[in-house]
């Protein structure tokens, strides 16, 4: 597969077997791939920072957290749908293709410029799609502000900031706002 920005027509195996081969990340959504650019070094150091948190509270549990390169695969309307979050967790022991999950029950988009809006709808409607998703986390790397849409309470956000703290009911984890911002320049 080319390394461009958006390439249509594209078999849904040919998609499969060209991520395993190139360096650059796509999305795939029915036939059309969209190249993924790199990201800043705040949204890496949140990603890393509540991966940590995560991956610390899904020991000794069922659950897998993986960090940006583990797609998640939507059927949406019949079409075929990949993604990569930021991170995801998935519980569920049968739910292990090794290059996608198909049933998470918590994701988190660290929110760019370029993404933000993608992740506040296209991908909002799409995660929220899943029976298995309890919750759907999206992060600013701008300010301390980390927003948590749960589908106990309908998915309405909860918003947290600064010196505050949310908690995870997929992993059973609380993520203190500092910790998910430390080392991170605003």
């Amino acid at each position: 597969m080319k390394a461009q920005t958006v390439q249509e027509g594209v078999r849904l195996q040919d998609y499969l077997a060209g991520e395993q081969q190139t360096e650059i990340r796509h999305e795939y959504i029915n036939g059309t791939t969209h190249a993924m650019g790199g990201a800043s070094a705040s949204h890496n150091l949140i990603a890393g920072n509540v991966f940590a948190v995560l991956h610390a509270a899904a020991r000794n549990s069922p659950c897998q957290v993986f960090m940006a390169d583990m797609k998640v695969y939507l059927k949406i309307a019949g079409e075929d749908v990949f993604y990569y979050p930021d991170l995801l967790v998935s519980c569920d022991p049968e739910d292990n293709e090794e290059y996608y999950r198909t049933r998470p029950c918590l994701i988190v988009e660290v929110l760019s410029p370029t993404t933000e809006r993608i992740d506040r709808r296209e991908k909002f409607m799409a995660y929220t799609s899943l029976p298995s998703l309890q919750e759907y986390v999206l992060i600013a790397q701008d300010r301390q502000a980390v927003m948590v849409f749960r589908k106990k309470n309908t998915w309405k956000p909860e918003l947290f900031q600064a010196r505050e703290q949310f908690s995870s009911d997929c992993l059973e984890c609380t993520l203190p706002i500092a910790e998910v911002y430390h080392g991170v320049e605003l």
